[in-house]
């Protein structure tokens, strides 16, 4: 069925309706004077973050009584402080309350929430609360779901004895301390959820008599500070089918038999503990019934041969080991392995040749081990596969003609040859190709273009030989494209092929080629210098596959701030230019000042010409700014003093004059930021603009003036004896004749000069007179 344009229109306008209508129906049931203190809970924060309507869609209300019983607040719609007079505390038949995800400002948590006495659900994670954890919470005796993940909660551990009724208690990421009751489990018999990690926990829990009686399947108490007791009263719950016991800060290598009585055991997650070796051999049948099995950063030296036995093994990660050696031949042939991370050991290859991943596959990283020889073309046979990442080793030969199949193939910093394969289907799935630091040739494939989902294209450090893909900026989703370090030539802005511009760009790298011409005013006008998103925890990234047992991001070399850095897996990027390196000539585009989420501007060691743009001052943002090494000249414009986070400055080299901008941006630059520029002068360089003026005192003065009138004394006592001893020697002068005379060798060859006429006319130079190169001095005086 086809729909045309006017239908679309009207289903849409019915989507919006029938929403409405729900939510005004939902409404129609709610008494005045709760909606009252609905509007009024809402007025009391800023909630820009969401309108009226966003707001009233998490709120329901008794058919009969017309309370309020359930509110859920959309993520980020408030900001302010959560006050005791609040209210919310009015609503005194509120069952559901989820305030999570939004920014309470360091908000204690009020003693009020004991007020709303019929909550079964209260939800306040990542919401900035702050403190100690109120005692009178522990009255809200029907809770059966408390979360307060994600905060900044201290004090020693919540008084929740009495909440009895409690199926789901999550208090990670907080600041708790001190230990944990010892009668938690037996005190909450309906405990299914228990999530206690990233806190400052210690002591130990016991178990109820009849440990099958135990309700809890889910633990985790990673990165407290348990020790050993943790572990027996653990072994106990055998109804568990998640554990979860990173980093527990144990002395001793830890025993994986000691879990053999977890039979339901499903996902097991023992990161960053030491494990005692012979508890990996094949001998040790324990935990056959894992699916998923995190042996992260665990010491171990050797394949830990326990897998072996694990026939229903579907994620595996031993990443960040010592492993050295051969990933053995069985390991390939675990029937239902589907994620396998294997980074960051040190093994050198496969026993037998390069394995087909087993039929499941959707994951395979290797990358930073020293695995060699050719990438077969078999692996192309399994399109299940999503992540291909072998990067940081050392295959050779050419690259397998089958990338289309792949979400992210990373085979960065290897030693392969030959060129890209130009092989890339209409409806490519790619959206991460880094072939980086390799040894490729040829030019890049026109096929990327049926690449639509493209998000990140690194060809940098090869041996690539192509003008500009100026054919690229056609790819709807490219965030980060970098030509680093290839042999690139050409203009980036030839007149027959418009405005460079691509719709979601943040990062263009193209230093270190040879990219010639110049720029026109309006190169930057169609850009867009995206905002890049920013996690729960504050950093910016890029990079955004994420699965129940896997996270990818990309990883990126940047120079910024003066510095090389290679980015790790997280990529704490942002938006950025770097066109460094090249051939580029004539002035800087004022259009760059259009870009104003740029962070990092790079146009160093080339040929530009003229000022500074002073529309620079518009990139608000801007933190790093290296336009060394061209040849700009005029004065460094003040303006650029208003750029609050500019951290970096660089303008070395170049022709520049006048007085450096004072502020803390460039005064807390290195020297080597300005050197190089004879003109220019103030701090951080050496020396002031201005030399001071030469102060002298009234006493200097006055004996100055003495000295002035002493000379001129002498010289009248001294004129008359002069000027009568002047004329008596003229007059000796002139009676006195010698036969001197200057013989002419020049083209007045012959001809006799008197001296004194010739030394008139060669402008009182009287070395000109002795220059043998052109006269010729004779004397036949007689004495």
């Amino acid at each position: 069925m086809r729909l045309h344009f006017p239908s679309l229109v009207f289903l849409f306008y019915c989507i919006v309706f029938a929403s409405s209508f729900l939510m005004i129906s939902a409404l129609l049931t709610c008494r005045p004077d709760q909606i009252r203190a609905l509007m009024q809970f809402k007025n009391e924060f800023e909630s820009d973050g969401c309108n009226r309507s966003d707001y009233l869609n998490g709120v329901q209300c008794d058919n009969t009584t017309g309370a309020v019983t359930k509110l859920q607040l959309p993520s980020g719609c408030f900001t302010g402080t959560l006050k005791p007079n609040s209210s919310l505390f009015e609503l005194h038949q509120l069952r559901y309350l989820n305030l999570s995800h939004n920014n309470f400002t360091s908000s204690s948590l009020p003693s009020e929430f004991s007020n709303l006495n019929r909550l079964e659900v209260l939800s306040l994670a990542f919401s900035s609360f702050t403190g100690q954890f109120p005692s009178s919470i522990s009255n809200l005796v029907l809770l059966i779901h408390l979360n307060l993940s994600h905060n900044e909660l201290t004090g020693s551990f919540p008084l929740v004895r009495n909440l009895t009724k409690l199926s789901i208690l999550d208090l990670s990421y907080n600041q708790f301390s001190g230990a944990v009751p010892s009668d938690l489990l037996p005190t909450l018999p309906f405990l299914s959820y228990l999530d206690l990690k990233k806190n400052h926990l210690t002591g130990s829990i016991d178990v109820p008599n009849s440990s099958s009686s135990s309700k809890l399947v889910r633990l985790s108490l990673g990165y407290n500070q348990f020790e050993g007791q943790i572990l027996e009263p653990i072994s106990k719950l055998i109804n568990l089918n998640y554990l979860e016991l990173a980093s527990l800060n144990i002395s001793y290598p830890i025993d994986l038999r000691v879990f053999s009585p977890l039979k339901s055991l499903l996902v097991f997650d023992i990161r960053k503990n030491r494990l005692l070796p012979a508890s990996l051999s094949s001998d040790s049948e324990i935990l056959l019934s894992l699916v998923s099995l995190i042996l992260m950063q665990c010491d171990m030296i050797e394949f830990p041969n326990i897998l072996k036995t694990l026939q229903n093994l579907e994620h595996i990660d031993i990443s960040n080991n010592l492993i050295k050696g051969k990933v053995p031949e069985w390991f390939w042939k675990l029937p239902r392995l589907s994620i396998a991370n294997l980074v960051n050991n040190s093994f050198t290859g496969f026993e037998g040749a390069f394995p087909i991943p087993p039929l499941n596959s959707i994951y395979l990283s290797a990358w930073n081990n020293s695995f060699t020889g050719n990438i077969p073309l078999s692996i192309c046979n399994r399109s299940s596969l999503v992540v291909l990442d072998l990067s940081y080793n050392n295959f050779t030969g050419p690259i397998p003609q089958c990338l289309s199949n792949l979400k992210v193939v990373n085979l960065r910093k290897n030693s392969l040859e030959g060129s890209i394969p130009d092989e890339f289907y209409r409806g490519a799935l790619t959206q991460t190709l880094d072939v980086g630091y390799n040894r490729l040739t040829g030019k890049l494939p026109k096929s990327l273009l049926n690449c639509s989902f493209l998000k990140f294209l690194s060809v940098d450090n090869n041996r690539i030989e192509d003008t500009f893909p100026f054919w690229l900026k056609a790819l709807p989703n490219l965030h980060v494209f970098t030509l680093r370090s290839n042999r690139f030539f050409g203009h980036l802005s030839p007149p027959d092929r418009g405005p460079l511009a691509f719709p979601e760009l943040r990062i263009l790298e193209l230093s270190d080629n040879s990219f010639t011409g110049s720029l026109p005013p309006s190169f930057f006008v169609n850009w867009k210098a995206s905002s890049v998103k920013i996690n729960e925890d504050g950093r910016m990234y890029m990079g955004d596959y994420k699965n129940a047992y896997y996270i990818y991001e990309d990883t990126l070399d940047l120079q910024y701030k003066g510095l090389f850095m290679e980015q790790g897996k997280v990529l704490t990027s942002y938006s950025t230019i770097d066109f460094s390196g090249n051939k580029l000539e004539g002035q800087i585009p004022e259009s760059i000042g259009l870009l104003k989420e740029l962070i990092a501007l790079n146009l160093s060691n080339n040929a530009f010409t003229g000022h500074i743009p002073m529309s620079l001052a518009n990139v608000t943002e801007l933190e790093s700014l290296d336009l060394s090494r061209n040849q700009l000249s005029g004065n460094i414009p003040r303006e650029l003093g208003s750029l609050s986070f500019l951290a970096y400055v660089s303008v070395a080299h170049n022709q520049l004059k006048g007085e450096i901008p004072q502020g803390p941006q460039f005064s807390g630059q290195a020297e080597s930021s300005f050197e190089g520029n004879v003109g220019l002068c103030g701090l951080p360089l050496q020396g002031n603009c201005f030399a001071p003026p030469t102060l002298y005192s009234k006493e200097e003065d006055e004996e100055e003036e003495e000295d002035e009138v002493l000379n001129w004394k002498a010289v009248v006592i001294g004129y008359w004896p002069g000027l009568l001893l002047g004329l008596v020697m003229a007059h000796v002068i002139a009676s006195f004749k010698p036969k001197w005379y200057v013989k002419i060798v020049g083209p007045d060859k012959g001809k006799q000069v008197d001296p004194v006429r010739l030394f008139m006319t060669l402008d009182s130079r009287w070395d000109s007179f002795n220059n043998k190169d052109n006269v010729e001095e004779e004397s036949d005086t007689k004495i």
